[in-house]
């Protein structure tokens, strides 16, 4: 098997293993407009990258990092709603980033690679560090995954059995932020979302629970890699879109054919 082929399906797998259970987390909480602001943080991690010669995935997470933390202390004591931040901070850090990479003026940047992802240009060194963060955030996630769970069914009820709400708070915004800088290469800034909440969706069709829904969200994420990757090799198509486009056909396959066989 082709080189390209066997790094994209072993990089793109092993981010799908860890967005598949952090999805969760966002469609049972309704947060997809969150990921779509970290997401639009992380052209702001480029520029930074860019300009201070940092590791992009580095600059992406702390970049997303520090929206999320901007976001929670700006939630103290504002009459704003938190869709409203949302929108002041999306939106601000895209224009942010686009100032920067107007002033730095870099002459051999793509596009096309951060919009929409290059998972063939990953190299075994990229695979390594992606197997390092996710081995470790998984490890994170597992640790916490009951405090977290419990959060998400409510928060009221987290308190009352001794969960410190904030500090659970701030520990799921990093993940996310770290899934963020992981998946940039995979599928791009604009189609992040699209990855933690669609193979989520799909999952909660067949489970009954939430550790199961976890699962089968990073199985059918792993799937919609390995369907992406094939269809792009095949069709000569952008591999990004084409991994995205994977996982809605699943969903829509899924939803028109299935009833949901529980309740989470």
């Amino acid at each position: 098997m082709d080189e390209l082929i066997v790094k994209a399906l072993l990089g793109g797998s092993l981010i799908a293993l860890f967005s598949g259970p952090m999805g969760c987390f966002v469609v049972w909480r309704q947060l997809a407009y969150f990921g779509d602001a970290l997401a639009h943080s992380a052209l702001l991690g480029v520029a930074l990258s860019l300009a201070t010669e940092l590791p992009v995935t580095l600059a992406i997470a702390f970049t997303a990092a520090a929206l999320a933390l901007m976001l929670l202390k700006l939630r103290r004591g504002q009459q704003l709603a938190d869709d409203t931040l949302l929108g002041i901070l999306s939106h601000g850090a895209l224009a942010l980033g686009l100032v920067v990479l107007a002033l730095i003026e870099p002459t051999n940047m793509n596009w096309m690679d951060y919009l929409f992802g290059d998972i063939l240009a990953l190299s075994w060194v990229d695979i390594g560090t992606a197997a390092a963060m996710a081995t470790v955030a998984l490890a994170i996630l597992a640790w916490h995954w009951q405090p977290l769970v419990l959060i998400a069914v409510d928060q009221d009820l987290a308190s009352v059995e001794g969960i410190s709400v904030p500090r659970m708070e701030l520990l799921f915004m990093l993940l996310l932020a770290l899934v963020i800088a992981l998946a940039i290469k995979i599928v791009g800034v604009l189609l992040i979302t699209a990855m933690l909440i669609i193979p989520a969706a799909t999952a909660r069709i067949f489970s009954r629970g939430p550790t199961q829904m976890a699962l089968l969200a990073a199985l059918i994420g792993v799937v919609s890699v390995c369907g992406g990757v094939a269809g792009a090799f095949q069709w000569d198509l952008p591999t990004g879109p084409a991994i995205v486009v994977t996982a809605l056909l699943l969903f829509l396959l899924t939803t028109l054919t299935n009833k949901p066989v529980g309740r989470i």
